[in-house]
Protein backbone atom coordinates (compact mmCIF):
# COMPACT_ATOMS: atom_id res chain seq x y z
CA UNK A 1 0.00 0.00 0.00
CA UNK A 2 1.20 3.51 -0.89
CA UNK A 3 1.48 6.27 1.60
CA UNK A 4 0.82 9.86 0.47
CA UNK A 5 3.94 11.64 0.85
CA UNK A 6 3.48 13.39 3.68
CA UNK A 7 3.25 10.49 5.72
CA UNK A 8 6.91 9.43 4.57
CA UNK A 9 8.78 11.81 6.86
CA UNK A 10 11.08 9.74 8.69
CA UNK A 11 14.00 10.33 12.05
CA UNK A 12 15.50 9.02 14.51
CA UNK A 13 16.85 5.49 12.80
CA UNK A 14 20.11 4.82 13.16
CA UNK A 15 20.88 3.66 9.66
CA UNK A 16 19.60 4.36 6.40
CA UNK A 17 16.91 1.86 4.50
CA UNK A 18 18.15 -0.41 2.01
CA UNK A 19 18.63 -0.33 -1.29
CA UNK A 20 17.58 -2.86 -4.14
CA UNK A 21 20.88 -4.27 -3.77
CA UNK A 22 20.57 -4.81 0.13
CA UNK A 23 18.62 -7.47 1.28
CA UNK A 24 17.24 -7.59 4.62
CA UNK A 25 16.78 -11.42 5.66
CA UNK A 26 15.82 -11.09 9.30
CA UNK A 27 13.73 -7.60 9.70
CA UNK A 28 12.49 -8.88 13.36
CA UNK A 29 16.22 -9.51 14.85
CA UNK A 30 17.32 -6.03 12.84
CA UNK A 31 14.37 -4.09 12.57
CA UNK A 32 13.85 -0.60 10.65
CA UNK A 33 14.33 2.08 13.23
CA UNK A 34 12.37 5.18 13.57
CA UNK A 35 9.76 7.89 13.95
CA UNK A 36 7.22 9.18 12.17
CA UNK A 37 4.93 11.88 13.16
CA UNK A 38 2.33 13.83 11.23
CA UNK A 39 -0.86 15.18 11.92
CA UNK A 40 -4.23 14.91 10.04
CA UNK A 41 -7.93 16.05 9.45
CA UNK A 42 -10.31 14.64 11.91
CA UNK A 43 -12.26 12.83 8.58
CA UNK A 44 -12.69 9.15 8.08
CA UNK A 45 -10.04 9.49 5.32
CA UNK A 46 -7.37 10.61 8.01
CA UNK A 47 -8.26 6.90 9.60
CA UNK A 48 -7.32 5.32 6.61
CA UNK A 49 -4.20 7.04 6.18
CA UNK A 50 -3.19 6.37 9.63
CA UNK A 51 -4.08 2.89 9.37
CA UNK A 52 -2.45 2.21 6.21
CA UNK A 53 0.87 3.70 7.90
CA UNK A 54 0.49 1.61 11.05
CA UNK A 55 0.24 -1.24 8.54
CA UNK A 56 3.60 -0.69 7.07
CA UNK A 57 5.50 0.11 9.93
CA UNK A 58 4.31 -3.45 11.24
CA UNK A 59 5.38 -4.70 7.96
CA UNK A 60 8.84 -3.11 8.18
CA UNK A 61 9.29 -4.38 11.77
CA UNK A 62 8.55 -8.23 10.56
CA UNK A 63 5.92 -9.01 11.85
CA UNK A 64 3.53 -12.08 10.56
CA UNK A 65 0.45 -11.30 8.76
CA UNK A 66 -1.87 -12.69 11.87
CA UNK A 67 0.40 -9.59 14.63
CA UNK A 68 -0.09 -7.10 11.56
CA UNK A 69 -4.08 -7.22 11.25
CA UNK A 70 -3.69 -7.16 15.13
CA UNK A 71 -1.52 -4.20 15.22
CA UNK A 72 -3.12 -2.53 12.10
CA UNK A 73 -6.79 -3.11 13.73
CA UNK A 74 -6.06 -1.43 17.14
CA UNK A 75 -4.29 2.00 15.50
CA UNK A 76 -7.56 2.25 13.59
CA UNK A 77 -10.03 1.98 15.98
CA UNK A 78 -7.78 4.33 18.51
CA UNK A 79 -7.99 6.79 15.03
CA UNK A 80 -11.89 6.17 15.13
CA UNK A 81 -12.25 6.97 18.82
CA UNK A 82 -9.92 10.43 18.03
CA UNK A 83 -11.98 11.42 15.16
CA UNK A 84 -15.30 10.46 16.24
CA UNK A 85 -15.29 10.47 19.62
CA UNK A 86 -12.74 13.12 20.55
CA UNK A 87 -12.79 15.90 17.99
CA UNK A 88 -16.34 14.90 16.83
CA UNK A 89 -15.36 15.84 13.51
CA UNK A 90 -14.86 19.14 13.77
CA UNK A 91 -12.60 20.48 11.01
CA UNK A 92 -10.83 22.97 12.98
CA UNK A 93 -9.83 19.96 15.17
CA UNK A 94 -6.25 17.39 14.01
CA UNK A 95 -5.36 14.42 15.06
CA UNK A 96 -1.39 14.24 15.87
CA UNK A 97 -0.08 10.89 15.43
CA UNK A 98 3.87 9.40 15.92
CA UNK A 99 4.83 5.82 14.78
CA UNK A 100 7.80 4.52 15.79
CA UNK A 101 9.68 1.22 15.92
CA UNK A 102 12.47 1.89 18.69
CA UNK A 103 14.25 -1.74 18.06
CA UNK A 104 12.14 -3.34 20.97
CA UNK A 105 8.70 -2.50 20.71
CA UNK A 106 6.37 -0.61 18.04
CA UNK A 107 5.02 2.57 19.93
CA UNK A 108 2.20 4.63 18.37
CA UNK A 109 0.64 7.61 20.00
CA UNK A 110 -2.51 9.50 19.06
CA UNK A 111 -4.05 12.45 20.69
CA UNK A 112 -7.07 14.04 19.65
CA UNK A 113 -8.52 17.66 20.80
CA UNK A 114 -11.43 17.24 22.29
CA UNK A 115 -12.83 17.05 25.33
CA UNK A 116 -10.92 14.39 27.10
CA UNK A 117 -11.31 11.11 28.62
CA UNK A 118 -11.42 9.20 31.59
CA UNK A 119 -10.44 5.44 30.29
CA UNK A 120 -12.28 4.42 33.75
CA UNK A 121 -15.89 5.48 32.88
CA UNK A 122 -15.75 3.06 29.86
CA UNK A 123 -18.68 0.31 30.23
CA UNK A 124 -17.43 -2.50 29.87
CA UNK A 125 -18.47 -4.90 26.79
CA UNK A 126 -18.90 -7.48 28.26
CA UNK A 127 -21.22 -7.07 30.85
CA UNK A 128 -25.02 -8.18 30.19
CA UNK A 129 -26.18 -4.89 29.53
CA UNK A 130 -23.56 -3.76 27.06
CA UNK A 131 -23.39 -6.98 24.67
CA UNK A 132 -25.98 -5.68 22.15
CA UNK A 133 -25.11 -2.09 22.09
CA UNK A 134 -23.72 -1.35 18.69
CA UNK A 135 -20.61 0.92 20.13
CA UNK A 136 -17.94 0.28 22.83
CA UNK A 137 -15.74 -2.41 21.95
CA UNK A 138 -13.05 -0.32 20.35
CA UNK A 139 -10.96 0.21 23.72
CA UNK A 140 -11.43 -3.27 24.85
CA UNK A 141 -10.06 -4.46 20.95
CA UNK A 142 -7.23 -2.41 21.96
CA UNK A 143 -6.33 -3.30 24.72
CA UNK A 144 -6.96 -7.18 23.58
CA UNK A 145 -4.70 -6.72 20.59
CA UNK A 146 -1.36 -4.09 22.00
CA UNK A 147 0.94 -5.17 24.81
CA UNK A 148 0.45 -2.03 26.71
CA UNK A 149 -2.04 1.02 25.91
CA UNK A 150 -1.58 4.33 28.21
CA UNK A 151 -4.32 7.10 28.12
CA UNK A 152 -2.88 10.64 28.87
CA UNK A 153 -5.02 14.06 29.57
CA UNK A 154 -3.75 16.56 27.28
CA UNK A 155 -6.26 19.68 28.24
CA UNK A 156 -7.66 19.30 26.07
CA UNK A 157 -7.85 16.11 24.37
CA UNK A 158 -6.37 12.88 25.20
CA UNK A 159 -3.26 10.55 23.59
CA UNK A 160 -3.52 7.14 23.54
CA UNK A 161 -0.38 5.27 23.20
CA UNK A 162 -0.30 1.56 22.10
CA UNK A 163 2.94 -0.67 22.43
CA UNK A 164 3.30 -3.77 20.39
CA UNK A 165 6.73 -5.90 21.70
CA UNK A 166 8.68 -6.84 19.51
CA UNK A 167 9.91 -10.16 19.99
CA UNK A 168 13.76 -11.20 19.03
CA UNK A 169 14.30 -13.85 16.17
CA UNK A 170 15.57 -16.24 18.81
CA UNK A 171 12.15 -15.61 20.89
CA UNK A 172 9.96 -16.93 18.02
CA UNK A 173 8.68 -20.12 17.55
Amino acid sequence: MKLPARLLRRGGGSSPRPGPEEVDTNPVSAPKQGRMSFSLNSTMESVGEVEAAADKLAEEAGLDEDERFRVTMAVREAAVNAVLHGNEYDPAKLIAVTLENTGGALVISIADQGRGLDPETIPDPLAPENLLRGTGRGIFLIRSFMDEVHFRQLHPGTELTLVKHLASAGEKT
